[in-house]
């Protein structure tokens, strides 16, 4: 029997060194949310599963973590849930089996809150989200099963001022992070749909968006395959992919797709809706790209996906868009909406590669009180006390009478910047030693000082 502990794949522990950095990353994020406006709030862990299934297209549905139904324990429930499993090898849900999912987004479960709460709501609704998700995703480099979130969004608002401030969003926090090689990424689903048009495949609008996007993993041959699959006929397959051929500048790039696809009602919105932002976005690293699809089926405008520097091989970094009715799914309609989320785990990733993390964030215990034996030892104890009080991260080593070098050691491996020396001398005299374990510099400080030295170093 193996009894080595483990963890579920595609998750992970955090280390203290890893958390700080995390929490850089997301203390970065909320502040620039909030100098924009955004409120915070949080939703469940699990969500009902109606309310998830059906809103991620057919391969965002694979995805969601359905959970098992409680009270499996006789043999009434285990036969219902027998019969429910059987309906799911079917390709069917069953409430014998599961009723309730983790959340594999916090896309949905916001719609749902504002249809649960739109009489109580002041819109346009800005609010921003920080949580865990859920997806049955096959784990590899910068994909996991459970990852960090971080949405913004407004609802109840047309505004396409709203849609170029989150590009200015996304600018303003890679910015902070030092992530200026970053790219924002930008199309209209209108334009898709003109292209849906064009081809005379309407009806295959999900199918085209769904192998679009699929470019940044698979060939242009494979899309096509795809397309053809799905029932598209030879010369829509390659009005597609003369589609996704257009390149250039963001002028050249538009002034092709109106050559390619013409005039369509939506390839107009579509492109006056993209001039807009890139108008209020001037000198930023917008990039238009005809073939960001975003397969999400409940975008209906302005689409984001923002790439990390070219450096890394990561990809997406952070995506959104606009939905111009997500809570009509929820028999609330007319409430219109964007927003936008920062992918942390891959920030976190690409952030650590490219070596962007200041250094001082490791920094926690600013002070090691030495143990220079029993009486000295509680002596320090109740220095430490009043440090503490005055906001100075300190702590006494745990061990009376240990060698200095064994000291001198741990202070080095949790990178505590000072050490702090109170002998029976130095009780006598109402002094310590204090030194700085980076330079070797020693101080002498009155106990009265002491917290005025570290406030001031």
């Amino acid at each position: 029997m193996n009894n080595k502990p483990s963890i579920p794949q595609g998750t992970r522990d955090f280390s203290a060194e890893e958390i700080r950095k995390r929490n850089h990353i997301l203390s970065t994020i909320k502040t620039v949310f909030e100098l924009y406006g955004f409120q915070p709030l949080e939703t469940p862990a699990m969500e009902n599963l109606e309310t998830l299934m059906g809103k991620y297209g057919e391969e965002g549905d694979k995805l969601i973590f359905k959970i098992l139904n409680n009270g499996l324990n006789n043999e009434k429930n285990i036969d219902k849930a027998k019969a429910g499993f059987e309906k799911v090898l079917e390709g069917k849900n069953s409430v014998d089996l599961t009723e309730r999912a983790l959340k594999y987004d916090l896309t949905i479960p916001f719609a749902r809150y504002v249809a649960m709460n739109h009489t109580k709501l002041t819109f346009p609704f800005r609010r921003y989200q920080i949580q865990p998700v859920w997806r049955a995703d096959r784990p590899q480099k910068g994909r996991y099963r459970e990852f960090t979130q971080c949405d913004a969004d407004v609802v109840g608002s047309y505004s396409l001022l709203n849609d170029a401030e989150f590009a200015l969003i996304y600018d303003e926090v890679f910015t902070r992070l030092g992530l200026t090689g970053y790219e924002l990424r930008i199309n209209s689903r209108k334009i898709l749909s003109a292209l849906a048009k064009a081809c005379n495949a309407t009806d295959k609008l999900v199918a085209i968006t769904t192998a679009i996007d699929k470019l940044d993993k698979i060939s242009i041959d494979k899309v096509k395959i795809e397309l053809a699959e799905k029932g598209l006929t030879e010369s829509q397959v390659e009005m597609i992919e003369k589609y996704v051929s257009i390149s250039g500048s963001n002028n050249e790039k538009i002034d092709q797709l109106i050559n390619l696809i013409g005039t369509v009602d939506e390839t107009g919105k579509g492109v006056e809706e993209i001039k807009k932002i890139l108008h209020h976005t001037t000198g930023k690293n917008i990039v238009v790209d005809f073939t960001l699809a975003r397969g999400l089926n409940y975008y209906t405008g302005i689409i984001y996906e923002a790439k990390a520097p070219a450096t890394v091989q990561m990809g997406s970094i952070g995506g959104g868009g606009r939905y111009d009715d997500l809570t009509g799914l929820f028999g609330v309609p007319d409430i219109p909406g964007v927003g936008i989320s920062f992918g942390v785990d891959r920030i976190y990733d690409v952030l650590k590669e490219l070596e962007l993390f200041p250094e001082n964030l490791q920094v926690s215990t600013r002070a090691l009180f030495f143990n220079m034996g029993e009486k000295e030892g509680a002596f320090a104890f109740d220095i430490m006390q009043q440090l503490r009080k005055a906001g100075v991260a300190c702590e006494l080593y745990h061990r009376e009478e240990s060698k200095i070098a064994k000291q001198f050691s741990y202070a080095e491996k949790k990178n505590i910047p000072f050490a702090v020396i109170i002998g029976s001398k130095e009780i006598e005299q109402s002094y310590c030693q204090v030194k700085n374990l980076s330079t070797g510099e020693q101080h002498v400080v009155v106990f009265e000082k002491l917290a005025d030295f570290f406030n001031s170093n």
